[in-house]
């Protein structure tokens, strides 16, 4: 039975030459370029949808812990005066936010956070060539002035309409007045934009694209900054607030095993208060700080003592220790001669 021949593959299948893929390419290329750029096949960006929205929930935590600590440098001013201008210093932070972020073409904190940046999608759908979300310019000039007119001006607008409105309860008017017209309008006006924002929030988690109405509006759309994005977290504040709470709650459970008595006698060489009359502090109790009402004396210093405060401390440490002097107390005597025995601990 003969073999058969394995050297005859060669002729069924002859190998590619070299450069067989580079003629190919030079073949169809002016067929791909002679295409409209509609059926041009680009891959899709897949945005991820929660790193847009944490993005946002971010930058909004940073414009309220700015606003918390200007705040607190005007808190030894009049009481209530910053509450009048409250639209103005949300207006004037988020114009700080733009100014120092998209106007000089740097993401915003909470993108910058998520590795997000702003595109404009418009020169990118012209150009056709966009393949990871790397690709494309940033936003224009007018863009970027839009963006601050709609989220800086138009919030401060809206507020100081709506504080305006509710001052002159412009709503509560039966009449058929200009200020009455100007609130249902009002009212409108934002029921409309509450229905388009839910349309768009829609939108936004069916394709990924356009968090907001401005957004789409400007069509400015969030791409990937960087296509490494560092995923390693800094645990330092964490650990901070871990330390924190565990001191804390060591202190609360040594805290009430203290002697307050004798932490007092024991910073009481260090105190300050040292002009205080010697004899009257020998007439108050050293517990209550109080005049006794059924004075007694703590066996063998001789210190005066309300009858209850000492009986209490006593029976609760047999080993009590003066808070004056810090010698242990082995009897209680009343002025005039009773002696009461303290139950030593065995």
């Amino acid at each position: 039975m003969d073999r058969p021949n394995l050297g005859s593959s060669s002729s069924l299948h002859p190998c590619p030459q070299q450069d067989a893929w580079i003629n190919t390419y030079r073949n169809l290329l002016p067929h791909w370029q002679s295409l409209p750029p509609s059926r041009q096949s680009a891959i899709p960006i897949s945005i991820s949808r929660v790193n847009q929205v944490d993005a946002g929930r971010l930058d909004i935590e940073m414009s309220a812990m700015l606003k918390e600590q200007l705040v607190k440098v005007f808190s030894l001013m009049k009481p209530g005066m910053l509450f009048q201008y409250e639209a103005e210093l949300d207006a004037f932070l988020e114009f700080l936010i733009w100014r120092f972020s998209i106007w000089v073409d740097k993401p915003t904190p909470g993108n910058a956070l998520m590795n997000l940046r702003y595109r404009d999608e418009r020169a990118s759908e012209i150009r056709g060539k966009v393949r990871t979300g790397l690709e494309g310019p940033g936003l224009t000039v007018a863009q970027k002035l839009w963006y601050c007119i709609a989220t800086v001006g138009g919030q401060y607008i809206w507020a100081r309409l709506l504080s305006f409105s509710a001052f002159r309860r412009s709503g509560d008017s039966e009449q058929r007045s200009l200020a009455r017209g100007v609130w249902l309008l009002m009212q409108l006006m934002e029921g409309i934009y509450k229905a388009a924002s839910f349309s768009n929030l829609l939108l936004f988690l069916y394709t990924g694209r356009y968090r907001n109405l401005i957004e789409r509006a400007l069509r400015a759309r969030l791409v990937y900054g960087s296509p490494n994005m560092n995923r390693a977290v800094s645990f330092e504040y964490m650990n901070r607030q871990l330390v924190w709470n565990e001191f804390s709650e060591l202190l609360l459970l040594l805290l009430p095993l203290l002697n307050s008595a004798s932490v007092k006698s024991l910073l009481r060489p260090f105190s300050k208060d040292k002009s205080s009359d010697s004899s009257v502090d020998e007439a108050l109790c050293p517990i209550c700080q109080g005049t006794p009402s059924i004075p007694f004396v703590a066996i063998p210093c001789q210190h005066r003592y309300c009858y209850y405060c000492l009986q209490t401390r006593c029976s609760a440490a047999p080993s009590f220790r003066c808070p004056r002097c810090g010698e242990p107390v082995a009897a209680m005597q009343r002025h005039g001669g009773l002696v009461s025995n303290i139950p030593q601990k065995q």
